[in-house]
């Protein structure tokens, strides 16, 4: 698309289109914090709606963290836009202390958390947010500066389950994935619909705003965020093959899966057998399912597997080869068998950390995590 195309408003059309696959659902909560790209989906939504015989009910919520003294402010504002709109709406807030580091990250589970809640007293399964191209490039820029695997630089999905309190019940809808910001703002602006400006958008303190401020420079170079969207999409198709495979792997491989006393028991040899990435994702949600940490940093599991082929390489007999813990689980490789359980209290104590035990254990306790 040319320059002209990425500034051009959205029309009634393609609104159509983003929304249209929701038009049977009784309600759809619409996170609006009262930004140019959030606003945007609210007028977007609204007008979609109103051309309806029949469609789900909107509910529109902002979310006031309380971290700045504009933000009341900017919540009665997407009430009164919201209300000129035809669309209820709630102001949430974000209460007690707010952690001094770690903030944006603290913030953003905050709001999943109270958007949740929120879509499930409303009987609502979906929540849309603004999230744009743009979102998308930066998103697949700090995944690759952290040094992310197949699935982080995949980026965000356009659905995908809510990843703080839904239980997986709910959820997140991103209807604007592949609409560049600038679009919006015209849309905001052919309309003359006001939007407020968060100054924090602009602080160099964040990585993402470091970053963006990196984009002209990249696209000049080619790698525009309609480019760094490609890759993820691609990326999203290439994971969800992986993922396949993994699944026949899983039948292949496993011994036994959730016995009564919650271990996942795999053939060695096979497990071995298997492409490195594939046995990665493989060990990866054996340890999340046995263990109590849920899934597991890469880089860890990296360190694990390779252990794992050093001690089946080094090995000479039937007798143990390797035992460590790893995110609550206890990982044994002995007797041509690979074991993920959970770890008994002993050995979880300093979970999280990948460490060499040799020391007997008995079943574990609690209940299994499925």
């Amino acid at each position: 698309m040319s320059a002209a195309d990425d500034a051009a408003p959205v029309s009634a059309a393609e609104a159509k289109t983003l929304f249209d696959s929701f038009a049977q659902v009784s309600a759809l909560v619409l996170a609006v914090s009262g930004g140019p790209d959030s606003t945007a989906l609210l007028m977007l939504a609204a007008r979609w709606q109103r051309a309806l015989k029949q469609g789900p009910k909107l509910l529109a919520v902002t979310i006031d963290h309380g971290l700045r003294k504009q933000s009341a402010g900017e919540a009665r504002a997407v009430q009164r836009l919201a209300r000129r709109l035809g669309v209820p709406h709630r102001t949430l807030r974000w209460q007690g202390e707010k952690p001094v580091t770690g903030l944006q990250e603290a913030a953003r589970e905050a709001r999943y958390r109270l958007l949740a809640a929120f879509a499930k007293s409303a009987k609502a399964h979906h929540i849309l947010t603004a999230h744009t191209l743009d979102d998308q490039a930066e998103t697949v820029l700090i995944r690759m500066a952290r040094g992310s695997g197949v699935t982080g630089l995949a980026g965000m999905a356009p659905v995908s389950p809510l990843p703080v309190g839904g239980d997986g019940e709910i959820m997140l809808v991103r209807p604007l994935l592949e609409i560049p910001k600038a679009r919006l703002v015209a849309t905001l602006a052919r309309a003359k619909i006001d939007f407020a400006d968060d100054a924090s958008n602009s602080d160099p303190r964040f990585t993402r705003v470091r970053l963006r401020a990196l984009m002209p420079a990249l696209a000049r170079e080619g790698l525009d965020a309609r480019r760094l969207a490609l890759l993820a999409r691609r990326l999203r198709r290439a994971n969800a093959a992986i993922d396949a495979a993994v699944d026949a792997a899983a039948a292949s491989a496993s011994e036994r899966t959730c016995t009564d006393e919650g271990a996942i028991v795999l053939d060695a040899e096979k497990f071995g057998s298997l492409p490195a990435e594939v046995a990665l994702r493989l060990l990866g949600r054996a340890v999340a399912q046995a263990g109590e940490e849920g899934p597991i940093r890469l880089g860890k599991l990296e360190t694990l597997y390779e252990a794992l082929a050093s001690a089946k390489a080094a090995a000479s007999g039937p007798g143990l080869r390797l035992r460590r813990t790893l995110g609550g689980a206890l990982v044994t490789l002995a007797a041509g068998r690979l074991t993920i359980e959970r770890a008994p209290p002993r050995a979880i104590v300093g979970a999280g950390r990948s460490n060499l035990t040799t020391a007997k254990y008995g079943r574990r306790g609690g209940p299994k995590r499925r």
